[in-house]
C-alpha cells in the first residue's frame, strides 16, 4: 500500500488531463477501526529528520535503523508550530514525505509539488493522521508511523510495499483553510447580450443564454461578484463550485452543485480547458465569474462526446471561486 496515487479529478467539460493527487485518506470500509497511540517515546524516537521544518521545495529526509516496525499506529510531534491550530472537521493543507519503514526508501513527497488537502475527520482520513494534525499548529511538524493493519486502509498500492510493512509519514501543517461555501463580495451588473444568471437559495446558478444572439467568437470573462480574497495565481489549486451549459441548447452538462461537493484542481497549468486557465487566474477568491468559452478555448474541433459537447459548441460556465492555495 502507498499513499501516493494518480486519480482523475474529473470536472466534466473542464479537465483535459489527470491531476496527480496525494491521498492520505482512509478507504470508507474500516475507516473507524484503526488503532492509534499518541506518544513522544518509543520507536519514533529512533528516527532523525534532516531538513528544516517548513523547508519549502526541499523535502526533509528520514534516517533510522532498518527495519522500523510498529504494531499500533502512533505519532510524535516534532515541532508544535506557532500559527493557527485546526479544529476537528477543519480543512488543512499538508506537505509530507512517505517512507517505507522496512527499506527506508522514500515512496512519495509533496514538497516542490502541490500540498495535500484533507479534512480532519476520522471517518474520512486515518485517525492517527487526524490526531497528529489536531495536535499541531501551522508550521508544525509531526512524525507518524502507520501499522501494516492500518496501512491497508490507505488508497493506492504499489511501490514495492509489502503487507507487513510499516509506513512512515513526516507531515508539515502548511495552512488551516477556510473555504467559502459560495461567492461573496460586491455584485456587478453585466452588460446586455450575455447569458443571464439566477441563483437558488443555496447559491446554485441557473444559466439562460439569450435567444437570437450569436455567441461571442472570443472568450468572455465577466465577473458577477468581485470577492475580497487573495488573487488567484497560476500553479495554485483552486476550490470552486460551477455549473456549465451549452450555449446553443441551454443543456446543462455538469454542475458541482448537483454533486454537493466543490471541485479542486490546479489552475494556469493546462490541467483544465484554456478558457478556465485564462478566466480564473488573476481573479480574487470570493468572486463569481460568467465564462463564455468558444471552442478554441474549450475542446476545439474534437469536442467532448462524453459530456455531449460537439466541436462547434460554445460553453457557458458560472464559477464561484471558494479558495486558492
Amino acid at each position: 500500500m502507498r499513499a501516493t496515487i494518480t486519480l482523475p479529478r474529473r470536472v466534466a467539460g473542464v479537465v483535459t488531463a489527470t491531476v496527480a493527487t496525494i491521498v492520505l485518506a482512509a478507504s470508507a470500509a474500516g475507516a473507524q477501526t484503526t488503532t492509534t497511540t499518541a506518544t513522544g517515546r518509543g520507536p519514533l524516537d529512533k528516527v532523525t529528520v534532516a531538513g528544516a521544518v517548513g523547508a519549502g521545495d526541499t523535502a526533509p529526509t528520514l534516517k533510522f535503523a532498518k527495519p522500523l516496525a510498529v504494531k499500533k499506529s502512533t505519532y510524535k510531534i516534532l515541532a508544535e508550530g506557532a500559527g493557527e491550530q485546526p479544529a476537528e472537521g477543519a480543512t488543512v493543507t499538508v506537505d509530507f514525505v512517505e517512507v517505507n519503514g522496512r527499506t527506508g526508501k522514500t515512496i512519495g513527497s509533496s514538497y516542490g509539488a502541490n500540498p495535500q488537502s484533507l479534512t480532519l475527520d476520522k471517518t474520512a482520513s486515518l485517525p492517527v493522521i487526524v490526531k497528529a494534525l489536531l495536535a499541531s499548529k501551522t508550521g508544525g511538524q509531526a512524525l507518524v508511523a502507520i501499522s501494516p493493519k492500518d496501512a491497508k486502509q490507505l488508497q493506492g498500492s504499489g511501490n514495492g510495499v509489502k503487507k507487513s510493512d510499516t509506513l512512515l509519514f513526516l507531515l508539515t501543517l502548511d495552512r488551516v483553510r477556510h473555504p467559502l461555501s459560495r461567492a461573496t463580495g460586491a455584485a456587478v451588473t453585466p452588460p446586455a447580450g450575455l447569458p443571464t444568471v439566477t441563483l437558488d437559495a443555496d447559491g446554485k446558478p441557473t444559466i439562460t443564454a439569450p435567444t437570437g444572439v450569436a455567441a461571442s467568437p472570443s472568450l468572455v470573462v465577466q465577473p458577477l461578484v468581485v470577492g475580497t480574497g487573495p488573487v488567484v495565481e497560476a500553479g495554485q489549486t483552486v476550490v470552486v463550485h460551477y455549473t456549465g451549459i451549452v450555449y446553443g441548447t441551454g443543456k446543462q452538462f455538469d454542475s458541482s452543485w448537483d454533486r454537493g461537493q466543490a471541485a479542486e484542481f490546479v489552475i494556469g497549468k493546462s490541467q483544465v480547458i484554456a478558457g478556465w486557465d485564462k478566466g480564473i487566474v488573476g481573479q480574487t477568491v470570493g468572486s463569481q465569474l460568467l465564462l463564455v468559452i468558444p471552442p478554441a478555448d474549450g475542446y476545439g474541433t474534437s469536442g467532448n462526446s462524453s459530456a455531449g459537447i460537439s466541436g462547434t459548441d460554445t460553453l457557458v460556465f458560472v464559477v464561484d471561486i471558494l479558495d486558492a492555495y
